[in-house]
């Protein structure tokens, strides 16, 4: 398609640097542009972006449709083209946005999947975790998942002088570049001060400002965070998926469990809109209604 990679290019630089999107948001946009072009390109042989209408759209819907890829991934798909759609015509490139005519496929709502409080403690009271650098990193980034329901790439991207242990709090890089304090407890304070000591006793570990090392004493990676949760998840529960979003779940749900405000936990979630919070309350309202349906004579 004629100016295709340039149109891309830019369109990858207004939300990178514009709308400030995660790599892992730009990468799937990325992918879902050259998909959406593949298909257009295949079954309509167009080649310019101003012929393309409402019609050809839905047939490429249509088509994620019949691979059987998710609502939910076809959804995000269709965010990626109202966005594209949206900078096109404030670039003066289309007149007429053919998304405005598109409809997104309904998902069913997905309760999050979070570890109980009990299965918690038992992974962190029992579990052996070592006292060597690797051993107290592991400890470390498991309680941090629990402890702040931080996102992954926020906890990979933390450095040293992201703690505060006056103040008790540390500082993350969030969605959109937007930073937020979360506290932690004197319990954490002193796991944290220990992880520090070993790390700055290290002569290869304490080169590096970045937080989290792995063995060579390099910022470690998401995917070396997500391997090292779903070992230890393991090791004390049988539920399929084990992520650090699973601990993320399991550290707001079990806020909202234990009485915490809703608007409270937002904040801490770092999430924009309380309606990405009220999800986890699904959660609390089954456990209230499984202890009234235990506790009342008339339930």
């Amino acid at each position: 398609m004629i100016g295709e990679e340039a149109m891309t290019e830019s369109f990858i630089k207004y939300i990178q640097y514009e709308k400030r999107y995660s790599p892992h948001t730009i990468t799937a946009y990325q992918n879902d542009l050259k998909q959406f072009y593949d298909f257009i390109l295949e079954a309509y042989e167009v080649s310019e972006i101003t012929d393309v209408n409402h019609i050809f759209i839905r047939s490429w819907i249509v088509s994620l449709m019949e691979q059987k890829i998710t609502p939910r991934s076809i959804n995000r798909k269709i965010t990626t083209l109202k966005t594209y759609y949206k900078f096109l015509l404030r670039e003066g490139i289309v007149e007429a946005n053919p998304m405005q005519k598109i409809l997104s496929p309904k998902t069913s709502k997905r309760l999050p999947v979070f570890v109980d409080k009990s299965t918690m403690n038992h992974l962190l009271d029992d579990v052996q975790f070592g006292d060597d650098y690797i051993g107290l990193r592991d400890q470390f980034i498991i309680e941090l998942f629990y402890a702040t329901g931080m996102r992954l790439a926020e906890l990979v991207g933390m450095k040293d002088s992201s703690i505060d242990l006056f103040n008790n709090n540390l500082k993350v890089l969030g969605k959109r570049n937007k930073e937020r304090i979360i506290p932690f407890s004197n319990p954490m304070k002193g796991l944290i001060v220990k992880y520090l000591e070993v790390k700055k006793s290290d002569e290869v570990m304490k080169q590096s400002d970045y937080l989290f090392l792995n063995k060579e004493g390099k910022q470690i990676s998401r995917e070396q965070v997500q391997k090292l949760v779903k070992k230890y998840l393991t090791m004390v529960t049988t539920i399929d998926k084990k992520s650090p979003h699973v601990l993320r779940h399991s550290f707001a749900t079990n806020m909202l469990n234990n009485g915490a405000e809703i608007n409270s936990v937002k904040e801490l979630l770092g999430h924009s809109s309380l309606a990405a919070t009220q999800v986890y309350t699904h959660n609390t309202i089954d456990k209230l209604k499984n202890i009234h349906k235990q506790a009342h004579p008339k339930a």
